[in-house]
């Protein structure tokens, strides 16, 4: 059983290295709890009445062996007790649960996470009845882009994707205005074929993920000079300096990128693709070359908006409350 006492100190920067900020207000509504649940870190606060996140902290998630689904849930008890302590005029009326992997937000399910260890885990009932509260659950990327919808870069469109470009590739459809699901398995961007290799950590070879996600690009160039780059961002800078080994990189994600988005655009059509994720940092050398290299792929195509994510890394949990925000 873990107890307050067991807590672990909080997480004060973003994977990117920036300072945690406060969130975006949701506007008035019900008060409830929000959680983001990540393969490191658990992202957690309390709305009010008000939409003002009380408490946001980022702490990181228990380690189990195996599944993670009973020391998770433990976890996010001491968290909402923790709030609730904290900000005792705040009555949360539900919560919000997001987290990655698989999911089967209709059925409460878990359906498959191999950072996290679980199959078909029932996490929203187990989490509803730790919390005592009705638990709003999803994928974390689709709440992300129910947030992106709602307040943030795609607020704009009715039909969209938004594509969090980071360590990996996720991704999310929204069609007129409801995100498509598909039992859990729509949006799966990141794992859709560009290429004949390399083999990627989910078992597939050619996967967008392994080609061209921030995570990719780093690992690749340190493969074939054995220079650590400092992320994504320092192979696009020794691109643009002309290291030739960097610029071919760089190429063939940004191809691999185009070839996705194209296929997108064509299958789904959407007013927008919105990417955010550390990737979409890059600015002018993202944006500009991907607008440029899709136009020049596509024909008769309606050719999207790319749209730069504007709640960064506070987009999941901000999903997260407005889904609980559905319940309340």
């Amino acid at each position: 059983m873990i107890t307050p006492g067991d807590a672990e100190p909080d997480i004060v920067r973003e994977a990117s290295g920036e300072a945690l900020a406060d969130v975006r207000s949701l506007g008035g509504g019900a008060p409830v709890l929000a959680f983001d649940v990540g393969g490191t870190d658990i992202k957690s606060a309390l709305f009010g009445a008000d939409g003002i996140a009380r408490g946001l902290r980022r702490t990181p998630t228990p380690i189990a062996d195996g599944d993670r689904t009973e020391v998770l849930i433990e976890r996010l008890g001491v968290l909402a007790a923790e709030l609730r302590a904290a900000h005792p005029e705040v009555v949360p009326q539900a919560a919000g649960l997001v987290v990655p992997g698989i999911v089967d937000a209709d059925a409460g399910l878990g359906v498959f996470a191999s950072n996290l260890g679980w199959h078909d885990s029932p996490l929203r009932d187990l989490a509803a009845a730790r919390l005592a509260l009705p638990v709003a659950f999803d994928h974390d990327v689709r709440a992300a882009s129910w947030a992106e919808h709602r307040l943030g870069g795609a607020r704009a469109y009715a039909n969209s994707v938004v594509l969090v470009i980071g360590t990996g590739i996720a991704g999310a459809l929204l069609i007129d205005g409801t995100p498509y699901t598909a039992g859990g398995y729509a949006g799966e961007i990141g794992h859709s074929p560009v290429a004949d290799g390399p083999l990627c950590a989910c078992g597939a070879r050619g996967c967008l993920e392994a080609v061209a996600s921030a995570g990719a690009i780093a690992r690749r160039y340190r493969e074939e000079t054995g220079v650590d780059p400092d992320g994504a961002k320092g192979v696009i800078a020794r691109a643009a300096a002309g290291d030739e080994v960097a610029a071919a990189i760089w190429d063939s994600a940004l191809g691999a990128l185009t070839m996705s988005l194209a296929q997108i655009t064509a299958v789904v059509a959407p007013e927008a693709i919105v990417i955010g994720g550390g990737l979409s940092r890059a600015g002018g050398a993202l944006f500009g070359e991907l607008r440029s290299r899709l136009a020049a792929r596509l024909s008769f195509h309606r050719i999207p908006e790319l749209v730069p994510a504007e709640l960064s890394g506070d987009a999941g949990i901000l999903g997260a409350a407005l889904r609980a925000r559905e319940l309340a």
